[in-house]
């Protein structure tokens, strides 16, 4: 493991901590500033953070391994990403608001269409890998991973690879889509699917 990715290993704790200390702040002095530093804290700078990580070191598509000497950049990524897998309530609370996790997803870099229904439960695991178009309802406890990892020759092998799902889709509760996974337009997913690697639904 490199320097960086003991670094970004604390991430998640440096977030919290801020976040405490934020609400600390908050607490003592109640004003804009105050209230606008908790939310910045919490969702401003994990993309931020992110978008600066993704310039310098880009999530590449493709298979490479974790136990190597070289940083890989989706390990990074995915740490600067993990409280909200961690504390799914942070991302939960902005999907009861129309239209803005969508928004959300953007600033992490995903590309997402007009009119989608996202239900509370959803968990993604990596926001930059997605692609979604308009009109599209995804169920409850619904997992998107645009990555698979399976130890290989005494290592960890890491797929990366985006998942897209068209316009006019409905994903049905309980369903899970893996790396590579691409659902045509007008396509109905049933629920509690199990969608492998690289398949396609017509």
């Amino acid at each position: 493991m490199t320097v960086i990715s003991k670094i970004l290993l604390f991430f998640p704790a440096f977030v919290l901590l801020l976040t405490g200390a934020a609400i600390v702040y908050l607490a003592y002095s109640p004003n804009i500033f105050s209230i606008m530093g908790v939310f910045l804290s919490i969702y401003g700078l994990p993309v931020l953070v992110y978008r600066l990580h993704e310039w310098v070191y880009p999530v590449r598509e493709g298979i490479s391994y974790l136990q190597n000497k070289e940083y890989n950049s989706w390990w990074g990524s995915h740490q600067i990403q993990v409280i909200f897998i961690a504390i799914p309530v942070l991302e939960a609370v902005l999907r009861l608001i129309p239209g803005v996790f969508s928004c959300w997803l953007r600033l992490w870099g995903a590309k997402v269409g007009r009119d989608v229904y996202w239900t509370p439960g959803l968990e993604i695991a990596d926001r930059s890998l997605l692609e979604i178009g308009d009109r599209v309802v995804i169920g409850h406890r619904v997992g998107i991973y645009s990555h698979v990892i399976k130890p290989r020759k005494q290592n960890l092998m890491l797929y990366v690879k985006k998942v897209k799902i068209g316009s006019n889709v409905f994903v049905g509760a309980g369903s899970n889509l893996a790396a590579g996974v691409v659902i045509a337009d007008g396509s109905y997913v049933p629920a509690v699917s199990n969608l492998y690697p690289n398949q396609k639904v017509q």
